[in-house]
C-alpha cells in the first residue's frame, strides 16, 4: 500500500466508509476557516472601538444566536435533510464573510456593521453546527464513535485552534480584509466537500405530523431525564458563565495586560491548541487510569485555577503556560462529553438533545459575556477573571457529588469494552 494510502487509512479507517472521509475533509477545511477568524474577528472589533463594553458585546452577539435559535435548530435537524442544512448555511456564511471583506476594502466598516455581521454568522453557525454534530452517528458504528470524534477533534485542534489563529492574525496584519476573504473561500469549499457525503434516510415518518413545540419539548424532557446528559448540560452552562465573563475581554487582556500584539493574541489560541494536541496523544492512557467522574472533577479544578492564575499574572510566558494546560483540559472535557451524548441519545433525537446542550453552552456564554463587559468597564480588565475564579470555585463545591453520574452510561457497551474504545480514540 502506498505511503499516502496508509496515512489516509490510519486517519480515516476504511471500515468507516468513503462518506466519513468526505465529512472529515469538509470539517477540517471549515475548521481552518473558522480558526482564521478566531483571531481576526476580535482584532477587527478592537480596531473599531476601545470600549470594553463593546468588545464584550461583540462576543455576546456571536454567542446569543444559539440561545435564541438553538432549540429550533435541533428540531429542524431531526426533521429535515441534515446535509442540506449544512450546505445551505455555509452558503449564507460565505455571503456574510464576503460582505465584511468588501466593507473593509471600501472603508465603510463600522462597529455597528461588524456587530450585525457577527450576529448573522453566529445565527448561521447555530444551524450548521447542530446538524453537523448529528452526521457522525449516521455514518459509523456506535462502537467507532470515540475514534471518529477523536479524528474530528484532531482537525479542530490542529486547524481551528493551532494553525488558523496565527494565520488569521498574520493576514489581518497584512490587510484587514484578507482573513475574512480567506474564510469565505474555505467555508464555500467545505460546502462543496459535504455534497459528496451520502447519508442514510433519517427523517422519522411521524415527525411531520407533530408540532415544532412538541419536538423541542420531547428533546428537552429526554435530556433532563437522563442523569449523565443532564449533569453535563448543567455543568457546561454554569462553567460557561464564568468562562464567558473572562474570555469575552480576552483580546483586551492580551493586548493591555500581557502587552501582546495582533500576532501574539493569535498565539494564545495556538498554545491552547498545543495543550489539546498533547491531551489527544494521552487521552487513551488517561481514560484507562482515571474514572470519568474523577476526570471531570480534575478538569473543573483546572479550569477554576486557570482563572485565578490569569487574574494575578502580568507575565506573558506564564499566561501562555496556563493557556496550554487549559487547552488540554478543554479537549478532554469536550471529547468525553460529545462521545457520552452520542452513545446515549437515540439517532432520531440527536439534533434536539444536542440543541439542549448547545443552549446550555451558549446560554452560559451570553450571560457571562454580559457580566464580563460590565465588570471590565467598571473595575478593569482583570475583574472578569476574578469573578470567574470565585464563581467556578463555588460551583465545583455544589456539583462535586453530581459528577458521579458521568459515565459512558451505555448499557450496550460493557465497562471493559467502553474502556477499550476510549483507548482506541487516539491509538487506533
Amino acid at each position: 500500500m502506498p505511503p499516502v494510502s496508509r496515512l489516509v487509512d490510519a486517519v480515516a479507517p476504511a471500515r468507516f466508509g468513503r462518506a466519513f472521509r468526505w465529512l472529515l475533509a469538509s470539517t477540517w477545511v471549515s475548521n481552518l476557516g473558522d480558526g482564521v477568524v478566531i483571531a481576526a474577528g476580535p482584532l477587527l472589533v478592537a480596531s473599531q472601538t476601545d470600549s470594553e463594553f463593546l468588545v464584550a458585546l461583540a462576543a455576546l452577539v456571536q454567542w446569543l444566536p444559539p440561545l435564541l435559535f438553538g432549540l429550533l435548530a435541533g428540531a429542524l435537524t431531526d426533521r429535515l435533510d441534515r446535509k442540506l442544512i449544512v450546505i445551505s448555511v455555509d452558503v449564507v456564511r460565505t455571503a456574510v464573510l464576503i460582505f465584511i471583506a468588501l466593507s473593509v476594502v471600501s472603508h465603510t466598516v463600522s462597529i455597528g456593521l461588524v456587530l450585525i455581521a457577527l450576529f448573522l454568522l453566529g445565527s448561521a453557525e447555530t444551524f450548521a453546527d447542530n446538524a453537523s454534530l448529528t452526521l457522525l452517528p449516521m455514518l459509523v458504528h456506535r462502537a467507532d464513535l470515540a475514534i471518529g470524534n477523536a479524528r474530528l477533534q484532531t482537525g479542530f485542534i490542529t486547524l481551528n485552534q493551532l494553525a488558523g489563529p496565527p494565520i488569521g492574525a498574520a493576514l489581518f496584519a497584512a490587510g484587514m480584509a484578507w482573513p475574512f476573504a480567506a474564510e469565505a473561500v474555505l467555508v464555500l469549499l467545505a460546502a462543496v466537500l459535504i455534497l459528496r457525503v451520502t447519508l442514510p434516510a433519517h427523517r422519522p415518518e411521524a415527525a411531520v405530523k407533530k408540532s415544532i413545540r412538541h419536538d423541542v419539548l420531547e428533546g428537552f424532557r429526554w435530556a433532563w431525564n437522563h442523569a449523565a446528559v443532564r449533569t453535563l448540560v448543567l455543568t457546561i452552562f454554569t462553567f460557561n458563565i464564568t468562562f464567558g465573563a473572562a474570555w469575552s475581554v480576552l483580546v483586551l487582556y492580551a493586548t493591555h495586560r500581557l502587552h501582546l500584539g495582533a500576532v501574539g493574541f493569535g498565539l494564545i489560541t495556538t498554545v491552547g491548541a498545543l495543550g489539546g494536541l498533547a491531551a489527544t496523544l494521552s487521552y487513551g492512557w488517561i481514560t484507562r487510569h482515571v474514572t470519568l467522574g474523577n476526570l471531570m472533577r480534575i478538569g473543573l479544578i483546572i479550569e477554576t485555577l486557570t482563572h485565578l492564575a490569569l487574574a494575578v499574572t502580568t507575565v506573558a510566558w506564564v499566561a501562555l503556560v496556563v493557556f496550554f494546560v487549559f487547552g488540554a483540559h478543554a479537549f478532554v472535557w469536550g471529547t468525553t462529553s460529545i462521545t457520552i451524548r452520542q452513545r446515549a441519545v437515540p439517532l432520531n433525537l440527536q439534533g434536539r438533545v444536542g440543541s439542549v446542550n448547545l443552549v446550555g453552552v451558549f446560554g452560559g456564554l451570553v450571560i457571562g459575556s454580559g457580566i464580563g463587559g460590565v465588570l471590565a468597564q467598571h473595575y478593569g480588565v482583570t475583574a472578569p477573571f476574578w469573578f470567574a475564579f470565585g464563581g467556578s470555585a463555588v460551583f465545583v463545591l455544589l456539583i462535586w457529588r453530581q459528577l458521579s453520574h458521568i459515565a459512558h452510561n451505555d448499557e450496550a457497551d460493557p465497562p471493559d469494552e467502553a474502556s477499550r474504545l476510549a483507548g482506541l480514540m487516539v491509538v487506533e
